[in-house]
């Protein structure tokens, strides 16, 4: 039960966190649940608070997705996300959440001294990063961060930039949420209660998200992202996933 508190606590932190920078519950959740039910696992059962947080969020901002990114990027995301999750059996998690760590720290400093903010993403290296973030979503359930960096980089306005970067994260779930059922389905009936735990706080918090975002100015909400990738890739070094 106490397990179960704590994952509810940190999924409404995790939901309010997503509806701000467009990422942020399964790089939380993840490690959390990794605790006691293993990565694979707990990959699998953070994938549906996950899409239903997104799927709220989306509804809330998405007259301001814009297209032309989702197109060019979100959809490589996705498919990214397709092969990752398809591989997700047969690789070494703690490995890829080291290397995930890495590039978040790498990808947070940038953002932290300001260097993000002068990147620009080309076509193809646009359609590079969407591809790469997302395997590793598929592989490891946390790739948020990383597409968040690339479109950080692509010149986004704020609520552009969450409302993209949401409709991508759907796009993802919505590829790699079957291939987690059809092949952990059972495993995931066994962690049901804290599923739900998490379930009820990530809809609490990312209701509570979306009011804060609107207050937050542009360039505040542009360093909140990169501390926030900064922090979650020192954790991620430090071995927490």
């Amino acid at each position: 039960m106490g397990f179960n508190a704590a994952v509810a606590a940190m999924a409404i932190i995790a939901g309010a966190i997503a509806s701000v920078a467009g990422f942020g519950v399964g790089s939380i959740l993840t490690p959390l649940i990794a605790l006691q039910y293993g990565t694979k696992l707990a990959v699998s059962a953070v994938s549906v608070p996950h899409a239903i947080a997104t799927a709220i969020r989306f509804w809330k901002i998405r007259g301001q997705v814009d297209r032309r990114v989702f197109f060019g990027f979100g959809l490589l995301n996705a498919a990214g996300a397709l092969a990752g999750a398809l591989a997700h059996n047969r690789m070494n998690s703690p490995v890829l959440s080291r290397a995930l760590g890495a590039l978040l720290l790498f990808a947070g400093i940038l953002g932290v001294t300001g260097y993000a903010e002068k990147l620009r993403f080309g076509r193809l290296a646009s359609r590079a990063a969407g591809v790469a973030s997302g395997a590793f979503g598929g592989l490891v359930g946390n790739q948020g961060s990383i597409r968040s960096a690339a479109l950080l980089g692509l010149g986004v306005h704020r609520d552009a930039f969450v409302a993209t970067a949401t409709a991508t994260a759907l796009a993802v779930d919505a590829v790699r949420m079957p291939i987690y059922i059809a092949t952990g389905w059972q495993k995931m009936l066994d962690a049901w209660p804290v599923i739900v735990c998490a379930i009820a706080g990530v809809v609490a918090g990312t209701l509570a998200g979306v009011r804060i975002l609107r207050r937050i100015p542009e360039k505040a909400f542009r360093r909140t992202v990169s501390a926030i990738l900064l922090v979650i890739g020192i954790a991620l070094l430090g071995g927490i996933a």
